[in-house]
């Protein structure tokens, strides 16, 4: 049988360093694996779009930093409560950890109810205030506001994941997260592209579609979405070991959760709008680099984004490991936990940096079949790929740092990195190089923002741990 490595850290058994990196890629591949099929997704998607032409790649391109931005909100919403969950779950507190989920489903679909509201409202404005050519606005509004009616969606599907997630269950999420992808493939092939006959072996055969274009994209992505939040609500209220509901048993609506979860979430939702402001800044200063270096800017970021999905995925498993190890009151094999964690993504994605700088051409080239598009983003690639190991300290320490429940430090190193560096950088080098010069800042920034973390993570971490100071009152029930 294979150890459960996380009950014997609950049960304060040994782990000797053998177990302690099988545990972590343990819980890191699934999410991994569930990365990159996100990705993979990303690129099918980013591709049929691309055949449309350059104008509808950047019309997704320019809202495309708004719609990370909603993202990351509905993605702190979610986290002050898995943060918690994990903690609880850590101190056996099952009930507790019950509890939470209960509370934690009402309040997030209650605020992306609202967060969808006001996206709706402003989806015919957005793409003006980006500054988005006349020629593109049209498209992108459409896209963004069949985005925003899907985001109540959206925020119960990364919540009940993220819930299930820190039970230590990652395989669940991460498979569902392959369907996803698959299921927006399907969706998108149908949606976007009209009908239209096709010969293979000698036969011709009719392909039916809608014919929506980038209507059909989001339209596409929104249903996948659907189809996979349904079936992760079900498992985690249903057929969830520790998270399930139970007959007869009362897990009330807490309000002191909520403050307890909303002192995480806060710093994180602050982190969220600090990195997504900055991005929508950045691409105000890629657009009028003209449509092609905005769409260039726009597949390299899905290009790139497939080399540093391991690093998201490590991130994710270290806020599970570090929060139940918390909770258990493990202190030194969290601070020995959070490093190793860190030391690992830093590697695969020194690795993927690598690949990254030599298979550029080939990245960008399956996205789009316009050569300017794809000389340039080749070219920007190669930039970002010398920030690849840096990059991945950071990803990783800031899943270390909110396991803990300290989201303070990943808000404060994201201010100063991104709107204290990236942004008057690239400001001033975009007039003399253009996107090339606005991927130099990016590449700078990463390299300094990933030394903070390492420092703060020899440092903070492990003088916060030895006091004591990320318990948080979790107590244990045995």
């Amino acid at each position: 049988m294979k150890k459960d490595y996380l009950k014997m850290m609950r049960d304060g058994l040994e782990l000797n360093s053998g177990d302690q990196i099988k545990m972590i890629f343990r819980l890191s591949i699934p999410a991994i694996l569930a990365q990159i099929s996100s990705i993979i997704m990303q690129y099918i998607d980013a591709s049929m779009v691309g055949r449309l032409g350059a104008g509808d790649s950047a019309s997704i391109g320019l809202i495309a930093s708004s719609t990370w931005l909603i993202g990351g909100l509905c993605s702190a919403a979610s986290t002050g409560f898995s943060v918690l969950i994990a903690k609880r779950i850590g101190a056996k507190d099952f009930k507790g950890a019950r509890s939470l989920v209960n509370t934690g489903l009402f309040f997030t679909a209650v605020f992306s109810l609202f967060l969808a509201v006001t996206a709706c409202a402003i989806s015919p404005f957005l793409p003006v205030w980006l500054g988005g050519d006349e020629s593109i606005c049209s498209g992108a509004s459409v896209y963004f506001l069949v985005f925003s009616c899907s985001i109540p969606v959206f925020q119960l599907n990364i919540t009940s994941a993220g819930m299930i997630q820190c039970s230590g269950n990652m395989k669940v999420p991460g498979a569902l997260e392959i369907i996803m992808c698959v299921l927006d493939v399907l969706f998108n092939a149908v949606l976007i592209f009209p009908s239209s006959t096709h010969v293979l072996f000698g036969l011709r055969f009719k392909v039916y579609g809608a014919g929506l274009g980038l209507f059909g994209s989001a339209l596409g992505t929104a249903l996948a979405e659907l189809c996979v939040t349904l079936i992760l609500l079900y498992y985690l209220l249903a057929k969830s070991k520790e998270l399930r509901l139970r007959k007869n048993e009362k897990t009330p609506f807490s309000f002191s959760e909520v403050r307890r979860a909303l002192k995480i979430a806060l710093p994180v939702a602050a982190e969220q709008i600090i990195t997504c402001s900055a991005y929508i800044a950045f691409t105000r200063i890629v657009s009028p680099l003209g449509t092609i270096a905005l769409a260039a800017n726009s597949f390299s970021i899905t290009a790139e984004s497939l080399c540093y999905m391991p690093g998201y995925g490590i991130g994710s498993a270290s806020s599970t490991i570090i929060g139940q190890s918390i909770g258990a009151k493990r202190n030194s094999l969290s601070i020995r936990l959070g490093r190793l964690a860190t030391l690992t993504g830093v590697g695969l994605m020194s690795f993927g940096g690598i690949l990254m700088f030599f298979l550029a051409p080939y990245m960008i080239g399956i996205l789009t079949p316009d050569p300017q598009i794809r000389q340039l983003g080749s070219e920007v690639l190669r930039i970002e790929a010398f920030a690849e190991p840096l990059y991945a300290a950071s990803i990783v320490a800031t899943g270390v740092f909110r396991g803990a429940g300290d989201t303070i430090v990943p808000t404060c190193i994201n201010l100063f990195s991104m709107w204290l560096i990236r942004i008057p950088l690239a400001a001033f080098l975009a007039s003399g190089f253009g996107l090339r010069g606005v991927w130099t800042a990016m590449c700078v920034e990463l390299c300094i923002r990933g030394s903070l973390f390492i420092i703060l993570l020899l440092t903070r971490f492990t003088k916060r741990i030895n006091n004591g100071k990320y318990q948080g009152g979790i107590k244990s029930e045995v």
